[in-house]
């Protein structure tokens, strides 16, 4: 009687990782709209149950919508001269924006915003090529390894958590920068950041919750300062 031959399979069977179930039982763009709408539905409850954050949640919530697009801010200290600054939204933290030209950055509190608003014939839609351009698995990575995806990419990291001016003006260490507050304008290069003060490397320490505005400023500009104290 012949014996009947059996394969025995000797591989591992591969564990391949998979995607989380649709958030949704509608379409993408039907999704997209309704957690829009729910969205901006919950800043307005919450305006009225926080009266005195109202001004804090709206303009937040209006950079978040403008992110790496041009907004023109009309801040609290120059409003008597009726100027404004003009910026990409790069950074919306908790308590501050910052925005970014051609030639600097500025960081300004929320405190000292007046208004926000966009360019005159600007669209209210995000142009793609003003977004990152992230790789084809990044959207696998932040599924299954987030963490450690997050932590690698500042980008990332303000997209998903809110920081404060003190702890973003600390990763600016060794920056020069000129400091506006309501009596006095400073120049000087970044040293560190506590709970209460930025300090600068001329010895000077500015208390965060004066400041009005923080910019980068370029080498001609320090020279220029350094002239009116030997003069």
């Amino acid at each position: 009687m012949e014996r009947k031959k059996f394969a025995i399979n000797t591989k591992q069977p591969v564990e391949r990782p998979s995607f989380s179930s649709p958030t949704s039982a509608v379409s993408a763009e039907e999704t997209r709209i309704l957690t829009e709408h729910i969205s901006q539905m919950n800043v307005f409850k919450l305006i009225d149950l926080y009266a005195p954050h109202r001004k804090t949640l709206t303009l937040k919530k209006f950079l978040k919508m403008k992110r790496h697009q041009e907004v023109v801010i009309t801040p609290v200290f120059d409003m008597e001269k009726n100027s404004t600054i003009t910026g990409k939204v790069t950074t919306v933290g908790r308590d501050f924006v910052m925005l970014t030209n051609l030639q600097k950055r500025i960081w300004l509190p929320y405190t000292a915003i007046e208004s926000a608003n966009i360019p005159f014939g600007t669209p209210t839609y995000s142009n793609p090529h003003q977004n990152h351009i992230y790789d084809n698995q990044l959207r696998q990575k932040i599924v299954l390894r987030f963490g450690e995806t997050v932590s690698k990419r500042d980008a990332l990291v303000q997209q998903f958590f809110e920081e404060s001016m003190r702890t973003n003006l600390e990763t600016w260490e060794g920056t020069w920068v000129e400091v506006k507050t309501s009596d006095q304008t400073t120049v000087g290069k970044i040293v560190k950041t506590d709970m209460k003060n930025l300090y600068l490397k001329s010895k000077t320490c500015i208390p965060l919750m004066n400041i009005q505005s923080v910019t980068t400023i370029r080498l001609m500009t320090i020279w220029k300062e350094l002239l009116k104290y030997l003069v």
